[in-house]
């Protein structure tokens, strides 16, 4: 990623201000990596966000009403500039171009929209491809156990 000050996870309890004449905002770095994660969720196309680990986790999660809406994506935060990766899991038979450009714009109109900071970039890694019959054989597999 290019173009940010200081690299940031999102494990990294670091923040983003920006200073008023009448006050300072405080905008944690979790907080960013959170609205990418919404926004991204939200595309046509994409079935989860993350890798094989952090889905296997994500369902764990999920199934205590845990889910973590970071998973999957890591931002660095400079000054006034941020900069996404995002990992996503698309359904089949959507186009992955497409896909991944309806990812790099919800999550660049949802960061300057709503934190107000530029995008320089959005990285998007395809990981895996949903086809719809793992959904059957998830259904049988839970009528098995």
């Amino acid at each position: 990623m290019a173009n940010t000050t200081s690299p940031q996870n999102v494990s990294t309890p670091s923040v983003t201000t920006a200073a008023t004449s009448t006050g300072k905002t405080v905008i944690n770095d979790a907080v960013i990596a959170k609205v990418a994660g919404i926004a991204a969720r939200d595309v046509s196309g994409v079935y989860g966000l993350g890798g094989g680990a952090a889905r296997a986790l994500g369902a764990i999660r999920e199934a205590m009403n845990n889910t973590d809406l970071t998973q999957g994506v890591k931002v660095e935060v400079g000054e006034t500039q941020v900069a996404v990766d995002v990992s996503i899991v698309a359904e089949y038979p959507v186009p992955l171009q497409t896909v991944a450009a309806g990812v790099r714009s919800a999550v660049i109109g949802a960061i300057e929209t709503l934190v107000g900071m530029e995008v320089t970039e959005v990285n998007v890694t395809v990981n895996d491809v949903h086809l719809p019959s793992d959904d059957a054989d998830d259904q049988v597999e839970a009528r098995v156990l």
